[in-house]
C-alpha cells in the first residue's frame, strides 16, 4: 500500500527495506485506490525483523496495450520495444514505446530500478508494471519489483489511431487554463492547490481542451493538449495566462476557448487511451453549423 510523510508532520525518516510499527495513520482513497498518510500524531517503531512482502502484493494483471485505461494500476505485458528515445533527466535509464497487437503505449525505466536495458526490436514478458496517465494518454513504469524475460519471438504491432470527424458541442470541467504538479514525474492536474500524490504544492501552468466531438452518431471525448489548444483555439499559454491575472480568474480561459471553437467542424486523428481520443492531428473544416442545435446537445451531455 502506498504511503506518504508530510514534510510538516516532523518524523524521522523511514528507510527503504526497514520494517516498522506505525500507529495512528490515516486511511484516504483516490479512484478506488487506498492509501495511508502518516502525520503529526504518528508513531514509528523500528522493529528488528522481517516481513515476507509479495511483489506488488500478486496484484498485477496480464493486459493488452489497449486495455490499459487507468493510472496506478499493477499490469503484465508481453510487448516489443518499437522507439527508444534520449532520456531528459538523470533520473530515467530507459524511455521509448512498447507495442503489441493492440497498440502502443510509452513506458519509463528508472535509474534507480537496477533493471537490464531493453534492446530497441525486442520482445519481451513484463511483469509488475506501474500504469500512469498524462492528459487522457497512458503510460507504464518499470520499477525495482518488475521482472524482465525476453521472449523469442515475434510481435505485429497494431496500429491504435482513429479518425474522428463531427461537430465540437462541447467543452468538459478541466479544459483551459490549468496547473500540474511540478514534482519530477508527476503531471496530475492539482485541485484546489492540490495534488493527489504530493499534497499541497505551487503548480505549473498548462493548457488543454477536453472536448466532445458528435459525428452525428457517437459522441467521442477528444483531448487537446497545450500545443494542440493553443492552435485550436488562437491562444498562447502567455496570454492565457495574462487573461486569467487581469479577470482574477481561471475559468475567463475556457469561456474564449468555448466562444472561438464551439459549434465548429472538425476532423481529429490520434490514438485511442481510455475513453478519449487524443488529438495528434486536427483540421478545421466548412460544414452546417446551427448554433442553437449545438448548444441544446452540449446541455444535455
Amino acid at each position: 500500500m502506498k504511503f506518504t510523510a508530510w514534510a510538516t508532520s516532523d518524523l524521522p525518516e523511514l528507510d527503504e527495506g526497514g520494517v516498522y510499527r506505525l500507529e495512528n495513520l490515516v486511511t484516504d482513497e483516490y479512484e478506488g485506490r487506498f492509501s495511508v498518510k502518516l502525520n503529526r500524531t504518528t508513531g514509528i517503531e523500528e522493529l528488528d525483523e522481517e516481513i515476507d512482502v509479495p511483489e506488488s502484493s500478486g496484484t498485477s494483471e496480464e493486459r493488452e496495450i489497449a486495455e490499459i485505461d487507468a493510472p496506478e494500476e499493477w499490469v503484465d505485458l508481453t510487448a516489443k520495444v518499437t522507439q527508444l528515445w534520449e532520456p531528459r533527466s538523470e533520473s530515467v535509464a530507459q524511455v521509448g514505446l512498447l507495442g503489441d497487437p493492440s497498440g502502443t503505449i510509452k513506458f519509463t525505466k528508472w535509474a534507480t530500478s537496477d533493471l537490464p536495458e531493453l534492446g530497441e526490436g525486442s520482445v519481451y514478458r513484463l511483469t509488475n508494471l506501474v500504469t500512469d496517465e498524462y492528459e487522457g494518454r497512458f503510460s507504464v513504469k518499470l520499477n525495482r519489483t518488475t521482472g524482465i524475460e525476453e521472449v523469442d519471438e515475434e510481435i505485429e504491432v497494431g496500429d491504435d489511431a482513429v479518425t474522428v470527424e463531427g461537430a465540437l458541442v462541447d467543452i468538459q470541467r478541466g479544459s483551459g487554463l490549468i496547473k500540474r504538479c511540478p514534482e519530477e514525474g508527476c503531471t496530475r492536474v492539482l485541485q484546489n492547490g492540490r495534488c493527489s500524490e504530493h499534497g499541497e504544492v505551487e503548480g505549473e501552468f498548462d493548457l488543454r481542451v477536453k472536448a466532445v466531438i458528435d459525428d452525428g452518431t457517437t459522441v467521442h471525448e477528444t483531448i487537446f493538449n497545450q500545443e494542440a489548444t493553443e492552435e485550436l483555439a488562437d491562444i498562447t499559454l502567455d496570454k492565457a495566462k495574462e487573461m486569467a491575472m487581469d479577470a482574477l480568474d481561471t475559468t475567463v480561459v475556457a469561456d474564449e476557448i468555448r466562444n472561438e471553437v464551439l459549434g465548429s467542424y472538425y476532423r481529429v486523428e490520434g490514438p485511442t487511451l481510455g475513453r478519449y481520443v487524443l488529438a495528434n492531428d486536427f483540421e478545421r473544416l466548412d460544414g452546417p453549423t446551427d448554433a442553437e442545435e449545438t448548444l441544446i446537445k452540449a446541455r444535455s451531455l
